[in-house]
């Protein structure tokens, strides 16, 4: 098992990896989103958070040696349901492969953040 570190996308809020390789296969942590430059919470609605949780997704598998056309399972999380379809057209640009999917809304994110992604990739190498 490798744990997987990038000053590209935030550093973890807890006692966690910000991801795992284990037998070609990389697993992130969730991403909230943070501006990995200023360590702060990106300003804006749903559209502003869910492009940096895409930024800082990408930033992690590119240190993984995958990338988002790799990825082949997501688990979303949405503070509002109501941001649904406002999460879809983003998350949409970003996965045009389409990788299996869960998403849900929950009561609580860390940080009083819109949204969270965490996802299961094929390592390339």
């Amino acid at each position: 098992m490798n744990k997987v570190h990038t000053d590209l996308a935030p550093a973890a809020v807890g006692p966690y990896s910000q991801a795992v390789k284990v037998n070609g296969m990389v697993y992130l942590s969730g991403q909230i989103p943070i501006d990995p430059t200023t360590g702060q919470i990106v300003e804006g609605a749903i559209r502003e958070q869910t492009l940096q949780v895409m930024k800082n997704l990408s930033a992690v598998l590119s240190a993984s040696n995958s990338d988002m056309d790799h990825v082949v399972k997501t688990t979303c999380f949405l503070a509002d349901i109501n941001d649904f379809t406002a999460f879809n057209e983003v998350y949409a640009e970003y996965f045009v492969n389409k990788p299996a999917r869960s998403c849900v809304a929950v009561k609580d994110i860390p940080k009083g953040v819109f949204v969270e992604v965490e996802c299961i990739a094929v390592c390339k190498d």
